[in-house]
């Protein structure tokens, strides 16, 4: 039966750091951490994400706010606020949720960020930063994923992770962090187009689910002792629940469980660790400005 690797108390170990490491900063007579977060539309998803990035940038100490906009906001008039937080002096760390509305060009958004004030890691400058193995900020999902290895005693030094997924939020970037010296893994990524996808997973010694599919990976596509993070958060009719729903990972977990030396639950396990990044990233862009 696999260890279970629970996001849940890595997450809060990682929150305890940060905020030891604020009080150190207010004590010694610097400024708290800002960090600004930009919400547009009404997208129950991006409004429940960014309350729960609210209350632990609270939890820990941060000077953080929340900027609410309506969906009608216009590109020209979010772009001004953008630049605006990258002239404040005060903002250590903006964060612009997406989706945005349809008449805005994400792209855009994310070009206009000032790359040292990008906590997200989403700007091209930062994404170059990282496949070149430069000091920036790593989207806060892969990074958590990193540090929950790391804290849970997971070795990647010659291993071989396979990472099912290759978009710009999880798969591209995790597959160039896992290539970065220091954790040395060799990495095969997988993705729809990728023929007989269990060929691929099986030789996994860490294997990396992030595709948005329940069910994706199954017992025999993992190999005995692997370690397993599933990325995936799905909802799936539950009559028996109150929700109608339940979330699942894109990992059979149960199954899978049997087979596997240590695996992430769905929910409770990368999904604590994406938000104790995020705070993380901006603590640390409040000490590489100095202020």
């Amino acid at each position: 039966m696999a260890q279970i690797l629970d996001g849940k108390q890595i997450a809060a170990a990682v929150r305890a750091d940060v905020r030891a490491a604020v009080e150190k900063r207010v004590a010694a007579g610097l400024r708290r951490p800002a960090l600004r977060v930009v919400l547009v539309g009404d997208d129950p998803a991006s409004h429940s994400y960014v309350r729960g990035k609210q209350k632990a940038a609270d939890e820990v100490g941060l000077d953080a706010e929340t900027l609410t906009f309506d969906a009608a906001l216009s590109e020209a008039d979010l772009l001004d606020l953008v630049e605006r937080l990258n002239r404040d002096d005060g903002v250590d760390g903006i964060l612009v949720q997406l989706p945005l509305p349809a008449h805005v060009d994400d792209r855009k958004v994310i070009l206009a960020l000032d790359p040292d004030k990008d906590v997200d890691g989403f700007h091209p400058v930062n994404v170059g930063r990282l496949v070149l193995g430069q000091e920036g900020f790593v989207p806060c999902t892969p990074a958590g994923i990193v540090e929950m290895l790391r804290r849970s005693g997971v070795e990647t030094r010659g291993k071989h992770a396979v990472v099912v997924g290759r978009s710009q939020i999880v798969g591209l970037p995790m597959a160039n962090l896992l290539l970065r010296k220091g954790l040395d893994a060799t990495v095969t990524v997988c993705h729809s187009r990728t023929p007989d996808l269990g060929h691929h997973t099986r030789q996994a010694d860490v294997l990396i689910a992030a595709v948005g599919r329940p069910g994706t990976i199954t017992a025999d596509m993992v190999k005995e002792g692997a370690v397993v993070v599933d990325v995936g958060v799905n909802r799936v009719e539950d009559a028996s629940r109150e929700r109608g729903y339940r979330l699942v990972g894109d990992v059979d977990f149960e199954a899978v469980r049997e087979r596997a030396a240590a695996i992430t639950p769905v929910p409770g396990g990368v999904g604590p660790m994406t938000i104790a990044m995020l705070l993380q990233n901006t603590l640390r862009a409040a000490e590489r400005r100095g202020g």
